[in-house]
């Protein structure tokens, strides 16, 4: 049977910045809530119009970078398909959309009881409160449904034609994307949810959200833990291996992903302990670079009981059939996601907006949370892939 050899990029391992994202948002939040205490409205207003034309730039962006993540990433995977790529590329994503359900249940039957409805109805009005200035209206070229759709035309063209010249137009573009999230909005990012959190203490709303946000945190880490136990039993399950053990075995790669909060530069611990739990060579080199890209239960179970308790908050509808929607496409779209500073939640803010609804405000907000418990979430994809990888093992040696 031939397999695919996933590619090793060494500039994966690249060193982080010292002082990371988090705890710039943090101190962005901090500073929102004390500069709005202090600072007269004019100045507040400055930083409402940055606020608004940040707000417009980002929309513009969001369907640019779902064309220029996921149609590369689309065209990456065709190349040399093959059955175990296919098994493994469906593991993947039938575990991710098996964790945003579970989340979506979990979420539903606990945050009622934690959040108080109403808590934050006042979210979509919160620019409103602080007039900005003047605003740019930046019209988005296409919407988020039709950047998805070309993406899929697109990358599964150039896998059928083999077109290498359509495929290095495709990844420039990319590298164009990548660059502009890298030097744009993540560095823009603090001042934007420090804006927001200006706005909110404005109208009254901070004490409130920041107080949901500490409860949400302490469930979501409570549903990681959940949410490994279960990979494992089924793997176990699939493999005769010892569950527990086996994701003792892996508890090195878990607190590795915690330091490095990339599921790349984890890669090499990740294949020692995927080894170690009985793993051959071949099936290891293969399936832990692959889910490093494709594999993102930790990731969509943050983004969809983050999405719900935002809703509640907002005493927003929501159903079922809504959310398994976006979880089906959150899970195809995520695939772009590893490398770029917060690719997930970037990639889902176009679905976030087309299918639930999210304002400028309800984004900000969700880059916030989702930001806050990065390291959680890539340490839960990291440790899920030694699942996938023992249940990928079993199944090749049948």
């Amino acid at each position: 049977m031939g397999y695919l050899k996933a590619p090793f990029n060494h500039t994966m391992f690249m060193k982080k910045p010292r002082f990371g994202l988090l705890p710039r948002i943090i101190i962005a939040i901090v500073l929102g809530v004390l500069l709005a205490h202090i600072l007269p409205l004019p100045f507040l207003r400055l930083f409402a119009t940055f606020n608004a034309i940040f707000g417009n730039l980002l929309q513009f962006l969001i369907p640019l970078i779902i064309f220029g993540l996921v149609t590369p990433a689309i065209a990456d995977l065709g190349k040399g398909a093959g059955k175990l790529l296919l098994i493994t590329a469906l593991i993947a994503y039938s575990s991710t959309v098996a964790a945003g359900l579970l989340s979506y249940a979990t979420s539903v039957n606990i945050f009622p009881g934690l959040i108080e409805s109403g808590t934050g109805q006042s979210l979509t009005e919160t620019n409103a409160s602080i007039d900005p200035y003047f605003s740019i209206q930046i019209p988005p070229l296409f919407d988020v449904m039709s950047a998805l759709v070309l993406s899929f035309i697109l990358g599964l063209g150039t896998t059928g034609l083999n077109s290498t010249a359509l495929k290095d137009v495709l990844s420039e573009f990319k590298s164009i994307i990548t660059k502009t999230i890298e030097r744009v909005i993540i560095p823009l990012l603090p001042l934007y949810i420090m804006s927001i959190f200006m706005s909110m203490t404005y109208s009254g709303q901070a004490a409130r959200v920041i107080n949901v946000f500490i409860k949400i945190i302490v469930v979501i880490f409570i549903m990681h833990i959940g949410i490994l136990l279960l990979q494992f039993v089924v793997a176990g399950l699939v493999s005769g291996k010892n569950p527990l053990k086996a994701l003792k075995t892996m508890l090195p790669a878990y607190f590795t992903a915690l330091g490095t909060s990339s599921s790349a530069a984890t890669i090499p611990v990740t294949l020692q302990q995927v080894k170690k739990n009985g793993v051959d060579e071949e099936v290891a080199g293969f399936v832990v670079p692959l889910c490093a890209n494709i594999h993102m239960s930790g990731s969509m179970l943050k983004i969809v009981a983050c999405a719900v308790a935002l809703m509640l908050m907002q005493d927003k509808p929501f159903d079922l059939g809504m959310f398994s929607g976006f979880i089906l496409m959150l899970a195809i779209m995520m695939v772009a996601s590893p490398g770029v500073p917060g690719g997930s939640i970037m990639a889902a803010l176009g679905v976030l907006a087309s299918m639930l609804g999210f304002n400028e405000a309800d984004q900000a907000l969700m880059i916030a949370l989702y930001i806050s418990m990065d390291n959680f979430g890539t340490a839960c994809n990291v440790t899920g892939d030694g699942a996938i990888a023992l249940v990928v093992n079993k199944i090749r040696k049948k």
